[in-house]
């Protein structure tokens, strides 16, 4: 059963690399930013295969489920270039997102290194973090391109960024909504935060969707939080 108490969350203390999400992780899921990027996609599937709308819609969520992103189930299924895709899916409205002093400071006051780790792409991280107050924050991020394309849970995506940031999983912590996306971190070594909100999540595929509160818990996560700057301070207080 994960561990989710105040001392326990201190025993985190020790790590000193610090890998966050982005889409519904540094941000609430309740803020509904990732459904104009799910639109989008369904926009662009039904554009680019020439299918009805819902038809574009089925495709865009089996590939999400069966790739790990519709992105990379377009790319592996019909040769698709990326580019043109993550400038559509991408060209959102941020004014739903919260300003996060307190979520930067509690994030800044933590030991060691920070970054954020998406199957976006490096555009979306950018303007995000950027538009939340974050960006000062990370010592980097890596972003869809920086993989290949190769999305999470895919392990090369997981060796990409150790490698690229020279990370050492047993010195690191993951924070994710996606419980599967923490599966391979977790047997790396990484201590794995899964990220919980109260949204309605059932209109994605069930082995896809983003935690629920009441959700059944792989072994595989170590915390659960539903308050994100709140448990990043308990570790440190």
């Amino acid at each position: 059963m994960p561990a989710d108490s105040e001392g326990s969350r201190r025993d985190l203390k020790d790590r000193r690399v610090w890998v966050f999400d982005l889409d519904n992780t540094l941000y609430p899921a309740e803020c509904d930013l990732f459904a104009q990027i799910d639109q989008r996609m369904t926009d662009f599937v039904s554009r680019f295969l020439r299918l009805p709308r819902d038809e574009a819609r089925a495709v865009q969520k089996r590939y999400y489920a069966e790739h790990g992103t519709t992105l990379n189930g377009l790319m592996s299924m019909h040769g698709m270039a990326p580019d043109a895709f993550l400038a559509q899916v991408h060209d959102i409205d941020l004014s739903p997102l919260p300003k996060t002093p307190d979520l930067a400071a509690a994030i800044a006051n933590l030991p060691g290194r920070k970054f954020v780790y998406t199957n976006g792409s490096r555009g979306h991280a950018d303007r995000v973090t950027d538009y939340m107050g974050l960006t000062d924050v990370f010592d980097g991020r890596f972003a869809i391109e920086d993989s290949a394309f190769l999305p999470k849970p895919n392990q090369s995506s997981y060796d990409a960024f150790s490698k690229k940031f020279e990370v050492d999983p047993r010195q690191a912590v993951f924070f994710e909504d996606l419980a599967r996306n923490l599966a391979p971190a977790h047997a790396m070594g990484y201590a794995t935060v899964l990220v919980q909100s109260e949204k309605d999540w059932s209109h994605e595929p069930a082995s896809a969707r983003p935690a629920g509160i009441g959700d059944d818990l792989p072994p595989h996560i170590d915390y659960v939080t539903r308050d994100l700057t709140r448990f990043i301070r308990s570790i440190t207080e």
